[in-house]
């Protein structure tokens, strides 16, 4: 749910002059130290955020598709939650309901 409302982007499409040659890689046109500094700015932002919603909880389930799963686990230690975390899992993307199922099928007592 919260990748959906970050919104943040690691590196945007580039094109070539040419419509032949295509995209380039991620690889081939590096982001350059504004644009990282930015998006880490973005990140960061966004990770505080996702920290202040949760802070109250008992208990936090991590998962998900991406890396993401965990730079979030390692905010949560540094912000000293994570004896809070249940555990982290990688997941496909998941809709609204599988995602409500797998709370559900975790939690229940």
């Amino acid at each position: 749910m919260f990748g959906q409302i970050s919104k943040v982007e690691k590196q945007l499409r580039r094109y070539s002059d040419s419509p032949l040659k295509g995209p380039y890689e991620a690889q081939q046109v590096p982001l350059d130290d504004s644009r990282q500094r930015e998006f880490t700015g973005h990140l960061n932002i966004y990770y505080d955020a996702v920290i202040a919603c949760i802070r109250d909880t008992e208990a936090i389930l991590i998962f998900g598709p991406g890396e993401a799963k965990g730079e979030l686990k390692k905010r949560l230690v540094e912000n000293k939650l994570g004896g809070r975390i249940v555990g982290v899992e990688t997941v496909d993307k998941m809709t609204d309901r599988q995602i409500a199922a797998k709370i559900r099928q975790r939690f229940q007592k």
